[in-house]
């Protein structure tokens, strides 16, 4: 294992920044505190039947109480980042208007004691939990929502742009758009099929807005997190390659030619013309310090029916290990996205950093109080030795942020998934940290020995 260790550190470059990953409504809890408003996972998750478990996120890991104590631990880590994400309606309770200065207070406190640790702060202003108000007033599907995001991200930049070192502006808004809109097993719960293409278009033009708002806030480096995977045909007949490459550009494609290029595709253009507006392309254009990748694993795609409403279907991913959710461990797919997304576009991509990358295995502590999740730091050791690789081929890779730092509420499948580096008993919040933890905190240890200041 030391050895295993010592070769992996060796190969990652100088400078790279290992962290962790999380997310508000997945660790806060305090859901009703303090002034902040209802978000659109409150409501989905009080509908009958959204929740895998019927749990909901009002307590989670009740962060927004225990923030010292998970500091403590991402000391005792020792990785040099820490992305998190701010609640929209902790500071915005109806997702406009004036402050909410106690929510501002929780977030200073928090960055305060990020820095104090010797942590670099990334904060993502969007990830998914919109005020509950603005999607009454029909949420990303509605432009005015941009203009609200951009309000927010200037009071937020305002109160931590001197203090955060970076900043993502809108988690995965491909996932918000097929999740969230158009098959609805997210919040907001709506299943509007290709009608859903419009919250895609709106949250790129927001990304860009708040990345402006930052900027002019002081904000010094502003990135992105947007989830990519390598998309496999089901097999080699014409019409399942044919459905691959329609869900790579919807999936990859359409966002990151957004972002770097400012410009849709022909056949994306078709579906959006009614909804783009002069100036749209060159907002969502934004200078960007880095490039953030959520990667999990690669999907394999295959044509759907005639009966079907959409024109393709997931298939399994065969041949490979299964985390407990049932996704698929292909590091090599890592590696192959990376790769081809630097031949794809070249001189547009910006410094890249995996702003996610994990699994979910639901071991709990054994009789000695000890969380043996070797499956977990097998997948986090290969992952980062498939990085490597990518760097040796000339791919600019920075950092790493392992999702997550704790276990958590997991979005529509409740508390039934683990993905942390540090276990959480939900009834007691008593937190402990997994032999993952151990081996992450050796590898960034072993790192600064390999490559000294």
């Amino acid at each position: 294992m030391a050895d295993r260790v010592r070769d992996l550190a060796g190969r990652l470059p100088k400078g790279f920044r290992f962290g962790t990953s999380t997310a508000s409504y997945q660790i806060e809890g305090a859901v009703a505190e303090d002034g902040r408003g209802p978000s659109v996972w409150d409501t989905f998750a009080s509908e009958p039947g959204r929740i895998v478990d019927g749990s909901s996120g009002a307590v989670a890991c009740d962060h927004y109480h225990r923030y010292a104590e998970d500091i403590e631990l991402m000391r005792r880590l020792g990785a040099e980042g820490y992305r998190f994400s701010i609640a929209w309606p902790r500071i915005q309770p109806t997702g406009s208007g004036p402050a909410n200065e106690k929510g501002l207070d929780f977030y200073d406190r928090l960055v305060d004691g990020l820095l104090e640790a010797g942590i670099k702060p990334m904060a993502t202003l969007f990830h998914w939990d919109l005020p509950q108000a603005l999607e009454d007033d029909g949420g990303w599907l509605n432009r005015i929502t941009i203009e609200r995001f951009a309000d927010y991200a200037a009071i937020v930049g305002a109160r931590l742009g001197d203090r955060v070192a970076d900043w993502v502006p809108v988690n995965e808004p491909n996932v918000v758009t097929l999740m969230g809109h158009a098959v609805g097993m997210h919040a907001p719960g709506k299943a509007l099929m290709f009608d859903a293409l419009p919250v895609g278009h709106h949250l790129l033009v927001a990304h860009g807005r708040a990345a402006i708002a930052l900027r002019a806030a002081g904000a010094t480096s502003v990135g992105c997190a947007n989830n990519h995977a390598p998309i496999w045909p089901a097999s080699d007949d014409p019409a399942d390659v044919g459905a691959a490459k329609l869900f790579d550009a919807l999936w990859n494609g359409h966002y990151l030619e957004g972002m770097l290029l400012g410009r849709y595709s022909d056949e994306m253009m078709m579906l959006l013309e009614d909804h783009v507006r002069d100036g749209d392309f060159a907002t969502m254009r934004q200078p960007l310090d880095f490039y953030g990748v959520n990667y999990y694993n690669p999907m394999r795609i295959g044509a759907a029916d005639e009966t079907s409403e959409l024109p393709f279907e997931f298939r399994d991913v065969l041949g490979y290990p299964l985390t407990d959710f049932g996704w698929p461990v292909v590091p090599d797919a890592l590696r192959e996205w990376l790769i081809m997304f630097r031949a794809r576009l070249r001189a547009a991509v910006p410094p890249i950093v995996i702003t996610e990358s994990g699994c979910s295995y639901n071991k709990g502590p054994d009789e000695n109080g000890i969380v043996d999740d070797h499956e977990r730091v097998d997948y986090h050791a290969a992952h980062l030795a498939a990085v490597a690789e990518a760097v040796e081929r000339g791919v600019d890779v920075r950092g790493y942020y392992a999702w997550s730092l704790v276990d958590n509420f997991e979005w529509a499948e409740g508390y039934t998934q683990r993905f942390g580096l540090v276990h959480v008993d939900f009834e007691t919040q008593v937190r402990t940290p997994k032999r993952s933890f151990s081996w992450y905190a050796d590898l960034v240890a072993r790192h600064r020995v390999e490559h000294p200041v």
